[in-house]
């Protein structure tokens, strides 16, 4: 007897596709009539990933239970027809039926009946006509396992569903004529992997039922191979395998449970909607959903559907109002009475992330509280609320929800990065670096960010540590620096990269000729202002001081003028407005820059690469004033403009008798395109 071609179990079970399946092997294979065909079970298991599990009542019989009436008397299995009915007059009598224009196994009207409820037109008349599957011997199997008829007829035979699509068909009565071997799943629907499925009857260990000490003392069973730990009370058993088996648990999370008892009586329809939505038929999919609350309307998986659909048709659509339709349909969602845990955690989690896409800052930061509320114990939810306070700019906020996870989890990774970058902007530098570099140590997700390798190094440094350049490096190699000196965080690839620049090769000439040209009128109009005291120069309010005092008068900031300031110097706007690269620059500013003697500036870098920077000198004491980029230290000269890319690692000394006054111009990187210039978000 030869055997079939094992086919792809993982393709659909149609009956459409069985039977091209079977006309492609009559072709290759025309004198063999009748086949034992095979299935493999891994080739099952891969078919059945991502099934919702069944319950105990569903549990399915295997091996003989299954089909005993397949053997003869003695016990031997009978030469079976590739449809499960044994061959009484071999192939020549198949041959013989054929040619007499027969279809097979005589098949009553009852079945036509049955096969049509089950599989619809099309496919019943593959699984019928051409022999695919014997269904009078499946609706007479489903008899003998006193099934309730009336769900055979619906398509409900849910106990046999073993391909998990939510039905019974042509798979599934395989299976219950014992042509397939079940599959069996864990708790959460998983398919049991190899080792955890019972093997088929005339497969399994013949001592299976032999007692324990009359078993062959010299064989090896499997489990004397397994770990030798796994039978030591637990008091004694290595504490790194009780830790990696703690670790392994943890790590095996179930799915969400998202279905309550109303959500389960409409499973199919959900599931045919949530297939749309998979597939990327967003609009039919929300359609379906939105019927689905219609008629359904204490149903959280149908309206948790719903939102997800708006919320795809808004991406989809770039629309704005959609997205807002989906934020309030979670909300609904998670409110209802019968919403279950899993489903509420998800759904408010996803709405804060919208939130947050809109920019609705303090609305996620609500939806966080709740989640807190209703899951105190979860430290991830406590995280992203901590986040969330960062995001409104309430620092304090943020660190009190660092602190209490830090309490509970003084390992957590997350929570330590961000609670010492909080410190470390308290100017608490030396006490932020153990949580810093304990956070990017841990690798926990979310720490690996090139802000924390910026700040970290950024501390280092303060402290005299380095090390600073150690994390700079790691930082560049994870990809969050453009190199060592270049730390800039808002990138935008392919720029020329270079400390310093001459006026040529900027192609900004017009503008640093109209700058020298024009520096005495400048100087004398910032003396004016200067004098007068009015509070116009503001103190640098970075933090990049180590000491000294430094201030600041802004003209224009974000490629807009800062208010009245142009007022007071007319004549300096009035020529810096004749060049767009600089008043445009909406990552830049233009202001006067005094700084007193004594103040020195740390080590930084600027955000971006998408600007350099220009200091026209405009009273520059004759000594100890000069400015590093990179290895490369010069000194102002006034009347002279210095030109520089700050996204390079700069630091600055004033060590002269008096003060230093310069005007600082920064102007778009010149190998941006005009596109790119307009449409970049400002810094």
């Amino acid at each position: 007897m030869e055997t079939c071609r094992p086919r792809d179990s993982s393709s659909t079970a149609s009956g459409k596709e069985v039977y091209m399946e079977e006309e492609e092997e009559e072709e290759e294979e025309e004198e063999v009539m009748y086949e034992e065909e095979l299935c493999d079970e891994e080739e099952v298991a891969s078919a059945v990933q991502d099934i919702g599990c069944l319950n105990e009542a569903e549990k399915p019989l295997v091996g003989a239970e299954v089909c005993p009436y397949l053997r003869d008397s003695d016990g031997k299995p009978t030469a079976d027809s590739k449809n499960g009915l044994k061959s009484d007059g071999g192939a020549a009598a198949a041959a013989a039926a054929a040619a007499a224009g027969g279809v097979g196994p005589k098949t009553t009207m009852f079945t036509w009946f049955v096969v049509l409820a089950l599989l619809g037109v099309w496919s019943s008349v593959a699984v019928v006509y051409f022999d695919v599957v014997d269904y009078d011997s499946v609706i007479a199997r489903a008899k003998e396992f006193r099934v309730n008829f009336s769900e055979v007829l619906q398509g409900k035979l849910m106990a046999y569903d073993r391909d998990g699509d939510g039905d019974f068909d042509m798979e599934d009565a395989k299976v219950l004529l014992g042509l397939k071997d079940p599959v069996t799943f864990e708790v959460g629907g998983r398919p049991a992997e190899e080792h955890d499925r019972a093997p088929p009857a005339d497969t399994q260990d013949p001592d299976r039922d032999r007692p324990a000490d009359t078993q062959d003392p010299g064989q090896v069973r499997p489990d004397d191979t397994q770990d030798p730990d796994r039978d030591r009370p637990a008091d004694t058993q290595d504490p790194e395998s009780r830790s990696d088996q703690k670790v392994k648990e943890k790590t095996k999370k179930s799915k969400p449970k998202l279905l309550n008892k109303l959500d389960k009586t409409i499973k199919v329809e959900i599931d045919a909607a949530e297939k749309l939505r998979k597939k990327g038929k967003v609009e039919e999919a929300l359609k379906s959903f939105e019927a689905l609350v219609q008629r359904f309307p204490q149903s959280p998986r149908a309206r948790y559907g719903k939102a997800q659909a708006e919320d795809d048709v808004a991406e989809k659509q770039r629309s704005n109002d959609l997205l807002q339709r989906a934020i309030n349909s979670y909300r609904e969602a998670s409110e209802l009475p019968s919403a279950t845990p899993d489903l509420i955690r998800v759904t408010l989690k996803r709405r804060a992330e919208r939130q947050q896409f809109l920019g609705r800052n303090r609305g996620a930061l609500l939806t966080l509280e709740r989640l807190v509320e209703v899951f105190p114990e979860d430290l991830g939810l406590k995280n992203d609320l901590g986040v969330a306070h960062l995001l409104i700019g309430d620092n304090k906020g943020a660190k009190r929800v660092y602190e209490e996870v830090l309490a509970v989890a003084p390992g957590d990774g997350f929570a330590m990065v961000h609670y010492g970058f909080i410190l470390k902007s308290e100017n608490q530098i030396a006490e932020s670096i153990p949580y810093l570099k304990g956070g990017l140590e841990s690798g926990a997700p979310g720490t690996d960010d090139g802000r924390f390798y910026f700040h970290l190094g950024d501390a280092l440094q303060r402290v005299g540590d380095d090390s600073a350049y150690h994390w700079y490096e790691l930082g560049h190699q994870r990809g969050h620096f453009a190199s060592v000196w270049q730390r800039s965080l808002y990138n935008v690839d392919g720029l020329q990269a270079q400390p310093w620049w001459t006026p040529q090769e900027t192609g900004y000439t017009d503008l640093v000729k109209a700058l020298e040209r024009g520096w005495k009128a400048i100087r004398e109009e910032v003396l004016a202002v200067l004098d007068l005291k009015t509070g116009l120069f503001m103190p640098e309010e970075e933090n990049l001081r180590e000491r000294g005092e430094w201030g600041q008068y802004t003209l224009w900031q974000q490629g807009r003028k800062a208010g009245d300031a142009c007022r007071s110097v007319p004549k300096t706007c009035s020529l810096l407005e004749r060049f767009p690269e600089a008043t445009n620059c909406k990552r830049g500013q233009i202001k006067f820059s005094v700084m007193q003697p004594g103040t020195h500036v740390w080590p930084h870098t600027g955000p971006t690469n998408c600007r350099l920077r220009m200091h026209l000198g405009l009273v520059v004491p004759e000594e100890g004033c000069r400015i590093r980029c990179t290895n490369q230290t010069r000194a102002w000269e006034e009347g002279k403009v210095l030109i520089f890319d700050d996204s390079f690692e700069h630091e600055v000394w004033q060590e002269a008798a008096s003060y230093r006054l310069i005007l600082i111009v920064d102007v778009w990187h010149p190998a941006l395109s005009a596109h790119q210039r307009q449409t970049l978000s400002p810094i």
